[in-house]
């Protein structure tokens, strides 16, 4: 359906697209549209061309009248053509260039209908070209079109058959070097997190190129995993931990025994009887 935008249709608007003002006179409001829409959305993966425009356009609606934005998987095309075309190919990663390209059968023009098809037929033809880059699964292509690094979908296969529950994984380098130790209420989940576009470190990435192997401690609860965390770190000193790897550097308020008592900072107990809170 055509939605009414309480506004006039500017002239450019119609010359590119064909929509007039007798054509979205009787159309609804997006208000009523809007509910039919997001139910459909609920359990769909949502594909489209430059898919932040849209989906900008789409979250702004949904605050603006009170609807939950259901946050369903997005898959973006020009992204995706980014990756895996080079400029030798194609000059840009315009739909309409796009479906040039792919020769497609329906030729994008500014409406909605015509365009979502070409869209379809460019992604069809873009997921042919996503088996050469190792990647097979939804999750896969949109982690593949977040620019994730070469190394990160190298190793992705570093966190298969870690555990779900709490606990503590490290990091280690061929020769079995604690490179990074970390902790988590869901190891499983954490771990794969490393390899993702979300994971921007610089650090991180140079953690995941020396990394052979992931190791897991499972724990009863996330205190225990927070303890065991951090006797390891003190054990082992990894290289790319900076949170917590010198506990020797822990700060104490000690209350003073003094007339009028103070907060003093020490660095560890006495065997005073005088109140001590920390560590820091």
């Amino acid at each position: 359906t055509l939605v009414n935008p309480g506004q006039p249709i500017p002239p450019f608007i119609t010359v590119l697209t064909g929509i007039t003002q007798a054509m979205i006179a009787p159309a609804p409001p997006i208000e009523t549209v809007l509910p039919t829409f997001l139910e459909f959305l609920s359990d769909a993966v949502l594909v489209a061309h430059n898919a932040p425009y849209d989906v900008g356009f789409l979250k702004a609606a949904c605050a603006k009248h009170g609807y939950r934005w259901p946050n369903p998987r997005v898959l973006d095309t020009v992204a995706l053509a980014r990756r895996v075309l080079t400029r030798d190919e194609v000059p840009n990663r315009k739909l309409g260039t796009l479906a040039a390209y792919f020769r497609t059968t329906t030729q994008p023009n500014h409406r909605a209908l015509d365009d979502a098809r070409a869209t379809v037929e460019v992604l069809h033809a873009l997921i042919g070209r996503l088996g050469g880059h190792d990647v097979h699964t939804l999750g896969g292509a949109i982690e593949f079109a977040r620019a994730v690094t070469p190394t990160q979908r190298r190793k992705r296969h570093l966190a298969d058959g870690l555990p779900k529950g709490p606990g503590v994984y490290i990091f280690r380098a061929a020769d079995d070097r604690p490179l990074y130790v970390g902790t988590s209420t869901d190891i499983a989940t954490r771990v794969r997190s490393y390899f993702t576009a979300s994971e921007k470190r610089a650090r991180m990435s140079e953690m995941l190129a020396a990394a052979e192997r992931v190791d897991a401690v499972e724990c009863a609860h996330g205190l225990e995993a927070e303890v065991r965390e951090l006797r390891l770190i003190a054990g082992h000193a990894p290289p790319y931990n900076r949170r917590s790897k010198y506990p020797e550097r822990a700060l104490w308020l000690k209350l003073t025994a003094e007339p009028y008592p103070r907060l003093s900072i020490v660095r560890a107990i006495g065997p005073d009887d005088v109140a001590y809170l920390g560590p820091f």
